[in-house]
């Protein structure tokens, strides 16, 4: 059984989603983190990340940590959902090159936008971001043309943290309101958002 380590709002929120997306079955444990702006109870013994951060995953005696190794291996590892180019695929290495980027380039960028104040001028790193997902999306409607993937549900996580510096009209916020419309990403949230009254 899949156990996922969890703490609300946070950048496990989309692998909730992604089991979701996935149908598989697993559990959800709730541990404390703390959070960014320096809230939340510090770090939970019970999580078994060797950083005490979220996402974890135990997949029985396997345990996987960091956002983008974990929504790789749940992708490959129930790969009949078809939320992964397969080894071998002609995608497979563009979605792989995203979902790398998105944890490497853009979460990094928009930490940075966010840092400077919504009146601050904006960032090159992210300006130049916002610029490649405009090229991208206008073509879309997923990040592999007409294939939804695992690369789209960890941008959309991602763009879920930064709405208030996106841009209001264009690809970017189609796009997130497409993502928003999937009956997956509403049980996720619901289960994220119980997660918060159970914290509470």
């Amino acid at each position: 059984m899949l156990m996922l380590f969890h703490a609300p709002r946070s950048r496990s929120s989309r692998i909730i989603w992604l089991l979701e997306e996935l149908g598989a079955p697993f559990q959800l444990r709730h541990v404390t983190i703390r959070y960014m702006d320096g809230s939340g109870d510090g770090p939970d013994p019970a999580n078994p990340h060797p950083d005490k951060k979220v996402p974890a995953l135990l997949d029985n005696d396997a345990l996987v940590t960091e956002s983008a190794a974990v929504a790789t291996y749940l992708a490959d590892l129930l790969p009949l959902a078809g939320l992964a180019p397969r080894i071998g695929d002609q995608d497979r290495g563009t979605y792989l090159t995203w979902i790398s980027w998105i944890e490497g380039e853009l979460g990094p960028a928009i930490f940075q936008r966010l840092s400077a104040g919504v009146d601050a001028p904006t960032p090159a790193a992210f300006e130049a971001a916002l610029h490649r997902l405009d090229d991208t999306l206008t073509n879309g409607p997923y990040l592999l043309g007409e294939q939804f993937s695992a690369a789209d549900i960890m941008l959309g996580g991602t763009l879920g943290w930064a709405r208030d510096v996106l841009p209001a009209e264009g690809p970017i916020p189609a796009y997130l309101a497409h993502l928003a419309a999937r009956p997956a990403f509403a049980r996720a949230m619901a289960r994220d958002a119980a997660s918060v009254d159970q914290a509470a």
